[in-house]
């Protein structure tokens, strides 16, 4: 190392006087060998010597360089800011920015000394507070002192204190990075702290703090798996059983946070044990102070049916105006006097001060006005019905419609479940009414019976519209019904950004409104919507929050198991799964469609005693509950995965019965699901049999694509089961055949083609792989000098020289409220293209870029793309806002149109090719481009450069020529890694066609 350099990393060391940005600046000047990196690494020509001002340095002697032969640096890579939303430039770099730099170049020179023990300091263990709530679990570092938190840019001391940058290296020298890591972590730089995190040795500490990043960057679902990881495999792990509970209160899960904190408290910590209990006591009181208010409420007005000497609860009227006006109308119903009626009108008018008006006065005085004679034993036999005492309900709904008691036969039809039978009766009587809470809970069924008719549209067109006229106080109980309705059709619609959407602001909603009953509701689907995203630790939580909250409830267990049966089943723990089913099996309750599913896949791993009776009874009380179409085809499913263990020539019939309901219903999700798994159960019984023809030609009928006769791979995986088929150049056939999975897919497919099957495709000029979901749009399925691409089914023309219209979207003005940093705009290109239409900047906003792309027959898209399961199932492009804010370009948005032009599409974007690895489903950007009429599409599973944009040009631009699309992407592909090997991006762009 050249003396000009020495000089400089002593000087920002504070060896060398105050920091001067004149006299950095010579220095660095002086140091051609790292001035380069300095300037790109940080960025000097932005940052300046701003942040290295705001540094405290700790200053030592300093030691005299060795004049002869110095000793080689150990470079501590900087960090560079990602391109990335989650991340806010202000915070990090406050701090951070000059802390990293500073620490980088201290730890560049490392001077001959030997290990010592370093100061408390280094990891703040001397502080007499902690700005960081969670625990490290980095020994030095996880001291326990008081929490108090950071508010704006004043924090307490222990927040500014000074990293001792000299400690960081002898760090360093020992090769402890998780020491550094935790340096950086307790001081809150994530992005430091998480660097160093990356390069350390895999063990279970280190996951624990990777998931304490992931926990302050809001991060939940991640960092519950990973916290979740560490305690399977050491239950007691101090660090992650807090760190857990503090993921789950984020998350609202109190009672299981709760019992989280209870566990680090019975560990006898000093410190952490009384905060634990202190923490659990208060997470437990405030959630059953919420569940106690609830039943009293309802216990108060449920006994105005019962008992006439019962107070009239006009508190509970005022502070939870849901439940006291659910039960009302129960009350005023079951009134068997004139004057037990009159007796409710003061409760009827505080019910009305709540929303405003006087619909339930005016409701009391037109029953006291009724004829009592008549009506006060029908109103008696309608309080057994509620109370669930009536022998014979049929015959009472029949008596009530013959009576001209409208209420009671509307109450009735609720309570007897038969309000789809009947209707028309009951929406006339509600309409009627003038009751707003009536007429939504009318408009409520109607949605209902048009999802059961596999109307769905009309449903959810109904519901959103009486969702945007639902307001008032007082109608807020039956405005979450409604909500929740929307969330049932979005998860049978398997929705699942949408339904996250509404569930999660119900749930908060409810929770304000202390409405303990829905709170439960909303959680059971936050549950069926994590399982959904394959978020399974989430998913998990929400269920064991649930039954936490009805522990002795035999039909909640039952809920709660079954579906923890289902998790268990995908996250390949099949012990688990069994376990779970038995216990939802041991109060006697059906196993539901989810055990079911379940049980059959385990009968390919070996049955119990039990499973054929559980499974004949599950099925039988199924179909007893009136199947849609669409589930009869799920049950069929089940059915003949079950039999195909035991009888496989009846479950081959049962499985080709399933697809042949399904095919009678392509917008059906179920029958899409039982479509997909029977096509799946094909394939793997074909693939134990070796039988490679079959294998192509159910994956060819699977997918709707004609099966090619030579060069075509065949990559199926569904749960422990993998099966690959191909045909080479010469027409060999090629199989390989695993049962043996012991882990979920993931998001990547290497390792699934065995490498005899590569070699032999070699040969192709291009490969077309037949892909079942979820191994469809994964990268790394062949290696890189091969040419392939994803067969899809599409519904446009394959034109092969396109001659319309060029659209190019770039200069994309992204909202500032991502934080996204501006890309460059692509430069056109030096020669004439007539074709070409550019949408720049402010132009380039969804409305257009769909209205030009529809009759282009070349899109580029240059811009930022994003995976946010809250805003769409599948990653989305970033363009310039509408006047309404509106700024994402969403699969669902592409796949609504029609693309006339059948173009070549590029999708220059971040992640464009990503989404939720849905089992019966491809659900994905390039997928919808195909769906709406494209010839192929080429996008990325992983984020890409500025540069990017020159590959993608130079990929169309061959393709304009008339090259094959999966030989350029394969040409392209090698050149830029031969050019520069770290460019492993473009390995992860894929072709769809």
């Amino acid at each position: 190392m050249s003396a000009q350099c020495q000089r400089l990393y002593l000087f920002v060391d504070g060896e060398l006087g105050s920091v001067d940005e004149e006299n950095f600046r010579h220095h660095l000047a002086q140091c051609d060998e790292c001035a380069s990196g300095l300037h790109d690494a940080m960025q000097l020509e932005v940052l300046g010597m701003h942040a290295l001002r705001d540094v405290p340095v700790e200053r030592e002697q300093p030691t005299e360089p060795q004049p002869a032969e110095p000793q080689p640096a150990v470079v501590v890579p900087l960090v560079r800011p990602e391109r990335s939303p989650k991340w806010s430039p202000a915070a990090g770099w406050r701090l951070g920015a000059g802390l990293a730099l500073a620490a980088g170049l201290a730890a560049v020179v490392v001077m001959t000394r030997g290990p010592r023990d370093l100061p408390a300091e280094v990891w703040l263990a001397d502080a007499s507070t902690r700005t960081l709530e969670a625990r490290v679990a980095y020994g030095a570092a996880d001291h326990h002192h008081p929490y108090v938190p950071m508010r704006g840019e004043v924090g307490p001391e222990a927040a500014r204190a000074p990293l001792p940058l000299r400690k960081l290296a002898d760090l360093q020298d020992r090769g402890d990075l998780h020491g550094i890591a935790a340096a950086y972590l307790v001081r809150k730089d994530l992005r430091q702290a998480a660097d160093f995190l990356q390069r350390s040795p895999p063990s279970l500490d280190r996951d624990c703090d990777r998931a304490v990043i992931a926990m302050e960057q809001g991060e939940f679902d991640e960092a519950l798996a990973l916290l979740d990881g560490v305690l399977r495999q050491r239950p007691e792990h101090p660090q992650s059983l807090w760190n857990r509970a503090l993921v789950l209160r984020e998350l609202g899960l109190t009672l299981q946070a709760a019992e989280a904190f209870d566990a680090v408290a019975k560990q006898g910590e000093p410190g952490w044990a009384e905060e634990a209990a202190v923490r659990a006591r208060a997470l437990r009181q405030g959630t059953m102070r919420r569940a106690r208010a609830f039943e009293e409420a309802y216990a108060s007005t449920r006994g105005l049916m019962t008992d006439a000497g019962v107070p009239l609860p006009f508190e509970e009227a005022r502070r939870q105006p849901g439940i006291a006006r659910l039960n009302f109308y129960d009350a005023v119903r079951a009134a068997p006097t004139r004057d037990a009626a009159l007796r409710l009108l003061p409760l009827a008018e505080a019910l009305d001060g709540v929303q405003g008006g006087a619909v339930l006065r005016e409701y009391v005085q037109r029953v006291a006005a009724r004829d009592f004679q008549k009506r006060g034993p029908l109103a008696r036999e309608y309080a057994q019905l509620v109370l669930g005492a009536h022998p014979a309900k049929d015959v009472l709904v029949e008596t009530l419609r013959r009576s001209g008691e409208d209420d009671l036969y509307l109450g009735a039809l609720v309570y007897a479940g038969r309000v789809g039978t009947h209707l028309e009766d009951f929406t006339r009587i509600a309409q009627a009414s003038r009751d707003p809470w009536l007429q939504l809970l009318s408009e409520r069924e109607l949605a209902g019976q048009e999802s059961q008719a596999s109307q769905w549209w009309k449903a959810e067109s109904r519901l959103l519209a009486a969702l945007k006229e639902c307001r008032g106080a007082g109608l807020a109980y039956r405005c979450l019904t409604l909500k929740k309705r929307l969330v049932d059709l979005y998860v049978a619609l398997h929705r699942p950004a949408d339904a996250y959407e509404h569930a999660s602001s119900g749930w908060r909603w409810a929770k304000d409104l202390g409405e303990w009953n829905l709170e439960q509701q909303f959680l059971e689907e936050l549950s069926i919507i994590a399982r959904y995203r394959h978020s399974t630790a989430s998913a998990r939580a929400f269920l064991q929050e649930s039954l936490a909250r009805m522990p002795d409830d035999c039909e909640q267990r039952s809920f709660v198991h079954r579906n923890l049966a289902q998790l268990a089943w995908l996250d390949l723990r099949p012990d688990e799964a069994r376990r779970e089913l038995e216990q939802a099996a041991s109060c006697g309750q059906a196993l539901g469609v989810p055990g079911a599913l379940v049980l059959a896949d385990l009968a390919r791993l070996g049955r119990g005693p039990d499973d054929a009776r559980w499974l004949e009874r599950t099925l039988a009380l199924v179909r007893e509950g009136r199947p849609s179409p669409g589930e009869q085809s799920l049950l069929s499913l089940i059915e003949g995965q079950f039999e195909l263990e035991r009888e496989p020539p009846l479950g081959r019939r049962l499985l080709h019965s399933a697809i042949s309901q399904a095919e009678l219903l392509p917008e059906d999700t179920d029958a899409r699901k039982a479509r997909r798994g029977a096509y799946g159960a094909l394939v793997a019984d074909a693939g134990k049999a070796s039988a490679h023809g079959e294998v192509l030609a159910l994956m060819g009928a699977a997918l709707r694509v004609e099966v090619p006769e030579r060069c075509v791979l065949a990559v199926m995986v569904q749960s422990e089961r993998t099966v690959v088929a191909a045909r080479g150049a010469n027409g060999q056939w090629l199989g390989h055949t695993d049962a043996g999975r012991t882990v979920p897919l993931g998001q990547d497919a290497s390792g699934l083609v065995p490498a005899s099957i590569q070699d032999a495709l070699r040969g192709c000029p291009w490969v077309e792989v037949l892909a079942l979901p979820p191994v469809q749009g994964l990268a790394g399925l062949l290696p890189v000098d091969v040419a392939w691409g994803y067969r899809v089914s599409g519904t446009g023309p394959r034109a092969s020289a396109p001659s319309g219209a060029h659209l190019v979207v770039t200069g994309v003005e992204a909202p500032s409220s991502l934080g996204l940093p501006k890309l460059s705009p692509l430069e056109s290109p030096g020669g004439e293209d007539p074709r070409r239409i550019e949408l720049r900047g402010a132009q380039a906003t969804p409305s257009r870029v769909l209205a030009e792309m529809q009759s282009a027959e070349e899109v580029e898209i240059h811009a930022h793309g994003l995976f946010s399961p809250e805003l769409s199932d599948a990653s989305l492009v970033v363009l310039s806002p509408e006047d309404d804010g509106r700024y994402a370009l969403t699969a669902a948005d592409v796949r609504a149109r029609k693309l006339t032009g059948s173009p070549l599409v590029l999708l220059a974007a971040c992640g464009a090719a990503r989404a939720w690895p849905f089992p019966h489903e491809s659900f994905s950007l390039p997928v919808a481009f195909m769906d709406a009429g494209a010839r192929a599409v080429l996008a990325s599973t992983e984020p890409v450069p500025d540069s990017a944009g020159r590959f993608f040009e130079s990929v169309r631009e061959r393709i304009r020529l008339g090259a094959h699309p999966a030989i350029v992407l394969r040409d392209e592909r090698q050149r830029w890694l031969a050019a520069d090997p770290t460019a492993t991006w473009v390995s992860h762009v894929l072709l769809f066609e």
